[in-house]
């Protein structure tokens, strides 16, 4: 591996412009595949299998040209204070705007508020539900203008007017903090390096990476039914692990200066070692991302997919585009410890009359290895407390900013229908195999009015065959709480007892219902999807370390540092600490894809701190240091670079929290806490108190594994083979611009 790194590298270096030219070709390809494709929608979380699924297609079938998956959109009026909406001006305007809504191409059915029992029974609050032929992916701009129009003009009468629903879904905004973020990013690396140069390879070959996979996502997304959370996640772990590879590449290649080598050859030995551990770290984040396709959610599977998509283009680009860069760049690129012209007047900088603060750190904590990791360990677990409250559920509009015409929509309803009213819930009941289908429905419908939590149970509504209907229920909650989800339960519970009376089958679907459905598939997949990641990654790591401890104390760590992330992310979102600070205006559940995107992102993240400063540690034991002392030499050259990773990483993830969209918020808030401590506490800290009370045992690996198990060589041995001739640097043949 290390061998045919190190040749990659050096062909890089010396076919920069094939190598550069290769690189702006994706990037302008991808591009234009961007800009020609059509806009990116928002995908639904339907879950093949489930009863919610089941019932939706049941519907397709049974009542043809429904649209039972088709954009809905509630136009929400009130009247102005001390009027009532049955007053003849505001009916007048509210027929006229049900006129208006009724003439589009793909609207399927626009209901009147006066005739369909839609004005609340003070009169001051009306609604009107207008159904869509196409799904909210599908929905023309055209549409999603008129039904803007048609509000507008509505609030020019003198009505307070607002839509819900999914039928101007729109696509989130992240605000300044993400720039914010890649500001800090940008601070760093050049403290980092001491040089703008050096700071600024890493920046451009994440940018130029993101850029060639998020256009890519976007151009595909229409063909694949790709959302927009797709994208900004994407960027979101693409532009983060693409800054990490490339510092790492760029501070081992000043490091091979340093010790002589020619520029070259410092490419090479940088891309031979560094880009071995940037090739295994980045196999686990990609094992973490397509292994979310086992909980067979599609939504879910394709973020995966599109953000390994992104981290594979950050690894090549960091094995390929940086020593192209550092070709072009020549000696504007200084060696370790020498500061550029700018920053340090292009003199060597002094040498420290003592250890840096990594290797002073490293030796403090072999010193007393017992009391760091009983203290990691102990504020680890105290900040994992939270999560025992662990409530999960999916976004609605409810969680929506107030600023939104759906969240104000969504309190209109509450406030003149009850909280219950922007969830109900459908109940089909399939009474094909019943000899009284009529009895089956008014059976359903009592039985569901005498459960708790219920306000209003319409008729059943049958199809021209009679024998399948529609019950709409009205649960005295809201949507997102426990306790419509008891109904729903109860529901199917009763429907169980239904079935064996009239043969008639009972399905409760609608999107709480949907909801509720793919909450427990996650919680049901998320211990299977833990196994299988950490269980592949663990025989990776395993060939990397040749070692069995060092990759279970790896697994260990991340274990602590995602359940403490869990228990920060509940404090805030679910209990409200610190919300006004993180801009949450609606605390509630917590993201029911929280808990499984976060074990797969952060495992993958985690181990990239574990594969940069562990093989440090290994390449130092191997070449003959004892296992304490190799401790200290890995923090020595690495720690210094992991925590910019890590303070880096952190500064992008934390830019989403700005986002207007609670679900990027909620990740982009879990992330950035769970690399705080994961590289802070885990492997800044108990790794190497670990490590130093292993001692030897560390590096233990069965005979028979270590003859079976293939050479990787990540610490570069097999490079000694192909040592060049040392050179000054200042004598190199290469032109400092090519």
């Amino acid at each position: 591996m290390a061998t045919f790194l190190y040749k990659l590298g050096r062909l890089a270096f010396r076919r920069r412009h094939f190598v550069a030219l290769i690189w702006v070709a994706l990037l302008t390809l991808a591009g234009v595949g961007a800009a020609s494709a059509p806009p990116a929608g928002n995908t639904s979380f339907s879950i093949p299998g489930t009863e919610a699924q089941k019932a939706f297609d049941l519907l397709e079938q049974r009542f043809p040209g429904a649209s039972a998956d088709g954009a809905t959109a509630r136009v929400v009026f009130k009247a102005p204070g001390g009027q009532k909406m049955t007053q003849a001006g505001n009916k007048a305007t509210v027929e006229k705007t049900v006129k208006e809504l009724s003439d589009g191409s793909e609207v399927a059915s626009v209901a009147d508020p006066y005739t369909g029992h839609a004005v609340s029974k003070d009169g001051t609050v009306a609604y009107t539900s207008v159904k869509y032929k196409v799904s909210g992916m599908e929905l023309e701009d055209s549409s999603r203008t008129a039904l803007e129009d048609a509000a507008q003009h509505a609030r020019d009468a003198g009505l307070t007017v607002e839509i819900g629903g999914d039928a101007l879904n729109a696509a989130p905004e992240t605000g300044a903090t993400e720039v914010i973020g890649i500001a800090i990013a940008a601070v760093v690396l050049v403290i980092t390096f001491g040089s703008l140069l050096a700071a600024g390879l890493p920046l451009l070959t994440a940018i130029i990476g993101v850029g060639i996979g998020v256009s890519t996502v976007t151009a595909l997304a229409s063909a694949l039914d790709l959302g927009t959370t797709t994208s900004t996640l994407a960027s979101m772990i693409g532009l983060a692990v693409g800054i990490d590879y490339a510092l790492f590449i760029v501070s081992r290649y000043r490091g091979e200066l340093a010790e002589g080598h020619s520029r070259e050859e410092a490419a090479g030995r940088a891309t031979g070692t560094a880009g071995s551990a940037v090739v295994f770290a980045g196999l686990t984040v990609v094992i973490a991302l397509v292994g979310l396709s086992v909980v067979n959610i599609p939504m879910l599977t394709k973020m995966g997919i599109a953000a390994a998509g992104t981290v594979v283009i950050a690894v090549l680009i960091a094995l390929t585009m940086i020593p192209a860069l550092l070709g072009y760049a020549g000696r504007r690129v200084k060696p370790a410890g020498e500061k550029s012209r700018l920053l340090g007047g292009g003199r060597p900088a002094k040498k420290p009359a003592r250890a840096n603060m990594g290797t002073r750190w490293a030796s403090f904590v072999v010193r007393r290895p017992v009391a760091v990791l009983l203290l990691g360990v102990v504020g680890l677990g105290a900040a994992a407390v939270p999560a025992a409250s662990l409530e999960l559920g999916l976004p609605d509009d409810g969680s929506q900013p107030v600023s939104t015409t759906q969240r104000r929509a969504y309190d209109l309803l509450s406030e003149g229908f009850g909280p219950g009213f922007n969830g109900p819930l459908m109940v089909v009941v399939d009474a094909k195999g019943s000899h009284d289908a009529k009895a089956a429905f008014t059976e359903v419908t009592d039985e569901i009015k005498g459960l708790k939590d219920v306000v209003t149970v319409t008729p059943a509504q049958p199809n021209k065959a009679g024998d399948t209907a529609t019950i709409t229920v009205v649960p005295n909650s809201k949507p997102s709480s426990t306790t419509t989800e008891d109904l729903v339960h109860a529901i199917r519970d009763a429907g169980s007892g239904i079935k064996d009376k009239t043969d008639a089958e009972v399905l409760v679907t609608g999107s709480t219902a949907m909801n509720i459905d793919v909450s427990q598939k996650l919680n049901d997949a998320l211990f299977p999807y833990l196994a299988l990641v950490v269980g592949l990654a663990f025989l990776l790591l395993i060939v990397v370390f040749r070692s069995v401890l060092v990759p279970l104390k790896a697994a260990l760590g991340f274990l602590l540092s995602v359940m403490a992330a869990l228990g920060a992310v509940v404090a805030v979102f679910q209990w409200g600490w610190l919300s006004g600070l993180m801009g949450v205006e609606e605390t509630g559940p917590v993201m029911s894809m929280m808990p499984i995107f976060m074990v797969g992102v952060v495992f993958g993240l985690a181990m990239d701190y574990e594969v940069f400063l562990v093989t440090r540690m290994r390449e130092a034991y191997v070449h003959g240091e004892k296992p304490s002392q190799a401790v200290v030499t890995g923090f020595r050259h690495g720690a210094r670079v992991v925590t910019a990773a890590a303070v880096i990483m952190i500064a992008v993830f934390s830019g989403f929290i700005g986002s207007s969209e609670s679900m990027i918020k909620m990740i982009g808030f879990g992330l950035a806490i769970a690399v705080f401590f994961d590289a802070f506490i885990v492997r800044m800290a108990i790794v190497p108190a670990v490590l130093a009370l292993l001692g030897r045992r560390a590096w233990w690996l069965p005979r028979w594994l270590d003859r079976a198990l293939p050479n990787v060589d990540v610490e570069g041995e097999g490079l000694r083979a192909h040592d060049s001739r040392r050179t000054d640097p200042d004598e190199d043949r290469e032109p400092a611009l090519a």
